[in-house]
């Protein structure tokens, strides 16, 4: 099994792609063992020192680190522990339980309903598949007074870019196509 490595725009995670799906649908994430309780791969990786962060997608798994631990000591840990999940053959879930969740949504009363169809459209087919390749997501949770309101998931989570990205991209784009946008926030 060859498992490639990509870094990330965000120095505290790298993506791992180990050549195979990891998830059939949606997307996990967790930021503690406790979290990670349906999924033996998440509980292995927790158990590495200096690991604090797993977010599984498709194809690749995104592991965020502390600070005080380098890529070049995680780096064989994570590959080995990668490695020794795919070939037991184990599950990466343990439950079958929809992994991409979203607490509630929520608008302002008045707000058009075609409105939020085309903001969550463009966000589905331009910015999701985007983050995707930078081991991240992106998640619509709601509009409010011209504001859209973003949950930022795996590597785009504390990213020193994801402030560029959001303001940048991400809200210039939407203010292009949808003119009731006025600006982007992330929220937790």
């Amino acid at each position: 099994m060859f498992i490639q490595t990509e870094d990330t725009p965000n120095p505290a995670a790298m993506k791992f792609l180990p050549g195979r799906p990891v998830l059939e649908t949606g997307v996990a994430e967790f930021t503690s063992l406790e979290a990670a309780a349906s999924s033996p791969l998440a509980r292995l990786l927790f158990d590495i020192d200096g690991v604090v962060g797993v977010f599984l997608g498709r194809d690749f798994i995104t592991v965020t680190k502390t600070d005080q631990k380098s890529w070049q000591v995680l780096k064989p840990l994570i590959l080995g522990s990668v490695m020794d999940h795919f070939t037991s053959g184990a599950d990466v879930m343990e439950s079958v339980e929809k992994t991409d969740v979203v607490e509630d949504e929520f608008h302002d009363d008045e707000v058009d309903d075609e409105v939020v169809v085309q903001i969550k459209e463009l966000i589905e087919t331009r910015v999701r598949p985007a983050v995707a390749q930078d081991g991240g997501d992106i998640i619509y949770r709601g509009f409010k007074k011209g504001t859209v309101y973003l949950q930022l998931r795996g590597s785009c989570a504390g990213c020193p870019s994801s402030t560029a990205t959001l303001k940048m991209g991400i809200e210039n784009m939407l203010r292009h196509y949808v003119p009731e946008v006025s600006q982007v926030e992330a929220v937790a």
